[in-house]
């Protein structure tokens, strides 16, 4: 049996660790690889290797990072086609949807390479005589992120390379359910040359969050993850006396107007609702039909839903793969089943699929919901699986007014050819994230991630400018120089001493 094993200090380890837990293919069901689980112990030495190298990393020059960044950047690219098969073989998503999420999680790290420019302080000349005002951004120290299954490597990309291209170091804490891809990175930075400890990565399960959260020498946390535990981290870590970021669940609607093109609308709500198995933070799990477009609507998605092809997640042919565990299959059985209990229409049931030669896989086909009301668990409850249920509205108002009165506030979008419409939903929404015509609008690098509501648990959001802002803290300089000796001319570049 293959033992996943820590990365500490520049090296593979097991620390002091004697617990595991099963890693699993998911097309399979069988077990793969077991993954170690840390103790507290093992939490200290991270953290230990990690602030010893926070001495000579927080005080390196920016060519020195950007240029580790930039070698990463073009590591991540020669190894794409491993990396996304080791992603499907442990998350059970499709190697092109896993291709996907590295691309969107190497936007970070390209953002990290023009850290330079996010850095750049500001400078007030003469605010009183011979007086000038500047300020400039240090790094925090040692740092950590939590972060979840369901994109093993683009969430953690939104955290470390941000967090070490602005003079940090990271222990990074990912999902035991799909764990190789954090170490296979983390081997990728030795080979750009990020010096070891810089980063790490601490396999574990709640003894190891908790351990993190508690640690007096983590100065801040990031996490991705249910709105519960985003609560439970925020809390034990603000006490803690770190900062966190805590980035919690979603319910994500798409509105549909009769004046959008029914078809293009329907494409895109039937990607972004069972893209990934709908395993996704940003998924589209509510359609809201406003008005003529609802019949016409779900007949196009009932046809859409039923083309999908289920399968392993490493056959080219596949266009949706199992979900992540057998609880994950059970808990989207029950939803639809629930939901038909309490008075939806289920017009594409995908309870009981099953693929031929892989009767043991976690497989669970596209199922939508039709007529379902916003007091069903259908709607209510965050899913996480290939669902979508279609609620219908009257009018732009009453759409509005449903996703506003959901506690989540992650992601929505508006299909129409209207722009008066779109206006009035994108300034009337209360959700953090909007797109017209887009049905999954994460953002680019260069701006940040983060919903609204329940959300997002705090105030900060994640990668780009407020993940510069979370990482680094400020201090504003007063200087007055009184006249000295001028000092002899080096004609050495700066950036060679």
């Amino acid at each position: 049996m293959t033992t996943i094993e820590h990365w500490i200090n520049g090296t593979a380890t097991s620390a002091g660790s004697t617990r595991t837990a099963p890693v699993y293919d998911p097309a399979t069901g069988q077990r793969q690889a077991q993954v170690l689980l840390a103790e507290a112990s093992d939490v200290d030495t991270a953290v230990a290797a990690a602030s010893k190298a926070f001495e000579a990393w927080g005080d390196s020059s920016l060519s020195q990072r950007t240029k580790v960044m930039f070698a990463f950047r073009e590591l991540l690219v020669k190894h794409e086609d491993e990396l996304a098969r080791i992603i499907s073989g442990e998350h059970g998503k499709v190697v092109e949807d896993a291709r996907g999420e590295i691309v969107r999680g190497r936007e970070v790290v390209e953002y990290a390479c023009g850290i330079a420019d996010a850095l750049k302080g500001s400078f007030s000349d003469q605010v009183s005589r011979d007086v000038d005002v500047h300020d400039f951004r240090q790094p925090l120290g040692v740092v950590a992120g939590i972060t979840p299954f369901n994109f093993p490597i683009m969430v953690p990309l939104w955290m470390h390379p941000v967090a070490i291209a602005t003079g940090n170091t990271f222990v990074l804490k990912p999902s035991e359910r799909d764990p190789s891809a954090s170490n296979f990175v983390a081997q990728l930075y030795a080979e750009a040359g990020l010096p070891d400890g810089v980063f790490n990565v601490v396999h574990g399960d709640k003894v190891a969050v908790d351990a993190i959260l508690d640690h007096p020498d983590i100065a801040a946390v990031s996490f991705v993850g249910s709105t519960p535990i985003a609560k439970y981290v925020h809390e034990r870590g603000t006490a803690a006396g770190k900062r966190v970021q805590a980035l919690g669940g979603a319910k994500n609607h798409a509105v549909v107007l009769p004046d959008a093109d029914l078809e293009y609308a329907a494409n895109q709500l039937t990607a972004a609702a069972f893209g990934s198995a709908g395993q996704r933070c940003m998924a589209i799990s509510v359609g809201v039909a406003v008005g003529a477009a609802g019949d016409k609507l779900v007949e196009i998605l009932e046809r859409k839903a039923r083309e999908i092809k289920v399968g392993p997640g490493g056959d080219p042919a596949s266009d949706m793969g199992p979900v992540v565990t057998e609880a994950a299959r059970e808990r989207v059985v029950n939803a639809v089943a629930r939901g038909a209990e309490q008075g939806a229409s289920v017009v594409v049931d995908g309870r009981g699929l099953t693929v031929d030669g892989y009767e043991e896989g976690f497989f669970v086909g596209p199922s939508l919901l039709d007529d379902v009301t916003t007091d069903m668990q259908a709607y209510r409850e965050e899913i996480f699986g290939p669902v979508l249920a279609i609620v219908r509205a009257e009018t732009v108002a009453e759409a509005i007014a449903i996703i506003n009165a959901n506690p989540y506030g992650n992601g929505t979008a508006i299909f129409t050819g209207s722009g008066e419409a779109a206006r009035k939903f994108q300034r009337e929404v209360k959700v953090g994230m909007i797109g017209v015509n887009v049905p999954i609008p994460v953002p680019m690098s260069y701006y940040s991630f983060g919903g609204w509501k329940d959300s997002l648990i705090g105030d900060s959001p994640i990668h780009g400018p407020a993940g510069v802002n979370f990482y680094t803290r400020a201090k504003v300089v007063t200087t007055r120089w009184p006249h000295t000796t001028t000092p002899a001319a080096a004609f050495n570049f700066p950036t060679s001493s």
